[in-house]
């Protein structure tokens, strides 16, 4: 976050410096808060960690550990997924689920 320079003047003025830059750009902050917003829900971060953990993961393998119906956990799955921080693969009846690395980095850096 940039530092701001006090200024005092004494004709009752300027109290400091006016900022030059934001620390995050404008498109940035929107995706940002995408991202955000997809991970304001327990159970979506519950479920992100578990498929970070596993690397690969079924559908079917989330119903248990999150203690949710599987149309549930399809609502949460879409959600990160249009967030940009999962991505599935149809084997079948099922969905396997990765994490995408480039966005659970772009999220760290934005909280660097």
């Amino acid at each position: 976050m940039p530092t701001r320079t006090r200024v005092v003047e004494l004709g009752g003025g300027v109290c400091c410096a006016p900022l030059r830059a934001a620390p995050v750009s404008e498109a940035a902050a929107e995706e940002l808060a995408t991202v955000f917003a997809a991970l304001g829900d327990p159970v979506r971060v519950r479920l992100l960690s578990l498929v970070a953990a596993a690397g690969e993961i079924c559908s079917c393998d989330l119903e248990e550990p999150l203690g949710r119906s599987q149309p549930t956990i399809s609502h949460h799955t879409r959600a990160l997924a249009g967030a940009g921080l999962i991505v599935g693969e149809r084997r079948g009846r099922w969905t396997m689920w990765k994490v995408v690395p480039e966005r659970l980095a772009m999220l760290r850096g934005a909280l660097a």
